[in-house]
């Protein structure tokens, strides 16, 4: 059988077949208003993720779009495919935050709607696990990175943001903010029940986090392509990521991180399978 067409059957069983046994691997992916990429997304990721050969799931957990992205990705009824809804828009850290608690893979992927970076990166990341490491980020900021299109702003920004890390939080990873990472089943269920920043800096909280719990992290440069329709403010974010630096400095001397803390998120039927309830 050619590899084109053994990919397709791969592709084909996932689809169709509701898997019978625990998924190696769950990819997560946030979205919030992404009708017009969301399934070029999805049959990138299942197609390269498919053909892989190991049992995998996706969810896409939904930011409290007022589009066609929810709707479009329950239409499909793949039979591996979960959609998480929420009524508002919370946040990309909320949403994050529900899909990895809501995998069931023994490694936990997001990767952005937009795919910047190519889920083919994700081969990469799986090995750094088999190292022995707990997170894995995807790096734009290390040797053997490929940066394509990126802004002055955004360059500027991680740029900044990279100091701040390193001098406030002693964080020793490059670029903390890549859509792009990857982590063992027990960190991912530590560290986002831990965790309470629904904005744009959940990603620092994260690995705020790993670090103070002793995970072991490693960074994985990544191929990445800044692509069109980012609606991305640098000055508006800059400020926010500030505030959350203090927050989460706060949060840490008044001891919010101590215990673990679940939160239980409430599902309806549609967003336990991603179908209709009959």
């Amino acid at each position: 059988m050619s590899e084109p067409m053994s990919a397709y059957r791969a592709y084909k069983a996932w689809v169709t077949e509701p898997l019978t046994e625990e998924p190696a691997v769950t990819v997560v992916i946030p979205a919030y208003n992404e009708e017009w990429r969301i399934l070029p997304t999805i049959g990138a990721i299942a197609t390269h993720m498919s053909a892989r050969g190991e049992p995998w799931e996706l969810i896409v957990s939904d930011d409290g779009s007022t589009d066609a992205t929810a709707s479009l990705v329950r239409d499909l009824r793949f039979a591996n495919l979960r959609l998480l809804t929420t009524t508002r828009n919370a946040g990309k850290g909320d949403a994050v935050r529900r899909g990895m608690l809501a995998a069931r893979g023994r490694l936990v992927l997001f990767a952005d709607a937009d795919q910047s970076t190519p889920i083919e990166q994700f081969d990469r990341l799986a090995a750094r696990v088999a190292e022995g490491f707990d997170v894995v980020v995807g790096s734009r900021a290390i040797a053997g990175a490929a940066v394509s299109n990126k802004s002055l702003g955004r360059r500027i920004l991680s740029g900044g943001l990279h100091v701040l890390v390193s001098r406030v939080f002693g964080i020793q990873v490059a670029d903390t903010q890549c859509g792009f990472k990857l982590f063992t089943a027990p960190a991912a269920q530590k560290l986002f029940s831990t965790q309470v920043v629904d904005g744009f800096s959940f990603d620092l909280e994260v690995l705020y986090l790993a670090h103070k719990l002793g995970y072991r992290v490693a960074e994985e440069p990544v191929d990445w392509y800044d692509a069109p329709g980012s609606t991305v403010d640098a000055m508006k974010v800059t400020l926010q990521f500030l505030r959350d630096l203090v927050r989460i400095r706060f949060l840490d001397l008044r001891g919010a991180y101590r215990e673990e803390r679940r939160r239980p998120t409430p599902l309806t039927p549609t967003e336990v399978d991603g179908r209709t309830p009959r």
